[in-house]
């Protein structure tokens, strides 16, 4: 595996991708707004096709990569799992998904909605790849990774240089962190012209763990974000990015990733995932504090989410 995504890779994804994926739009946010004093701007990727950021790396790869006519395989917690499947259908391929027992059973239907066939597995993340990993074996289909893949990084990377064009000046962005693709794409654009600070929610630390640990290493993974941002690991090809080119990681308890979305559905009417909602909560709950007047954009990052489960977040 290459070790490292560049600009240029980024630039080529954006040229494949053109007319296969959204440009989403920004909110920025009046002085004041949600109680802070940096300027905030929102980038709306949870309104990118399959609800998530996702569709930018699945698009890349199936563009990218030779497609065998047994099709693709791909393990997931969700939203990676509906992007492969959307894609698949666009581009005329089959897909199967491994999902473990904990993804919720609106991303299950938002996979299937776009013709996939969907495995359940016992467990979480990481025991969905090795369900994948043996059903590819046996039948030759493609993989795609969720994460640790370049044409994956380099297709999520694509969300910064369109933030980039779309918002200049900017101080800081604030990246939920799973297995790190999308803040590895993100680094791997900016490059250190760009403050980039990964959120995690405590209980799934695996970035914070691995800039403690100088490498990657598995972490247990619980809490109400884990079937967006439950690796057990950060991705090897992420990791040596974000060494270099990101700033720091802050974590953020449950209640306040909650908090977060219960924010983003009463003042603005954006349906966000807990892991959507991730990188706002560093904010909103304060282990995030930016300076006065720090311009600061915000990646709500997927909208995969039950509706009742929103008006239960409300009504708390």
């Amino acid at each position: 595996m290459t070790t490292v995504v560049t600009a240029d890779d980024i630039e080529a994804a954006a040229r494949r991708l053109h007319g296969h994926v959204r440009r989403t739009p920004i909110l920025p946010l009046e002085l004041g707004a949600l109680g802070t004093h940096a300027h905030l701007t929102l980038k709306l990727e949870l309104l990118q096709h399959s609800g998530s950021f996702k569709a930018r790396g699945a698009f890349n790869s199936l563009l990218s990569l030779p497609v065998p006519a047994t099709g693709l395989i791909a393990a997931s917690g969700g939203n990676h799992g509906a992007a492969v499947a959307f894609a698949a259908q666009s581009l005329g391929h089959t897909a199967e998904i491994f999902v473990p027992a904990l993804a919720s059973a609106a991303k299950i239907a938002r996979i299937e909605s776009f013709g996939a066939r969907v495995t359940v597995v016992p467990g979480a993340y990481a025991d969905a790849l090795v369900a994948a990993d043996k059903r590819m074996n046996e039948t030759g289909a493609l993989a795609i990774h969720a994460y640790d893949a370049p044409t994956t990084v380099a297709g999520q990377g694509t969300l910064a240089r369109e933030l980039d064009a779309q918002c200049t000046m900017l101080d800081t962005v604030l990246v939920a962190v799973g297995g790190g693709g999308l803040i590895g794409g993100i680094a791997a654009w900016f490059g250190g012209r760009v403050r980039v600070v990964g959120v995690e929610p405590v209980n799934c630390p695996t970035l914070q763990r691995a800039f403690a640990a100088k490498e990657p290493v598995d972490v247990d993974v619980s809490g109400i974000a884990a079937d967006s941002l439950g690796a057990r690991r950060i991705g090897t090809l992420p990791f040596a990015i974000a060494k270099d080119f990101v700033e720091g990681v802050v974590l953020v308890e449950d209640d306040a990733i909650r908090a977060a979305q219960h924010v983003l559905w009463r003042d603005l009417r954006l349906a966000s995932e807990p892991g959507g909602a991730t990188a706002l909560a560093a904010l909103l709950s304060g282990a995030y504090k930016p300076a006065l007047g720090e311009k600061v954009a915000v990646i709500l990052c997927g909208g995969n989410v039950d509706p009742a489960t929103l008006n239960a977040v409300t009504t708390e």
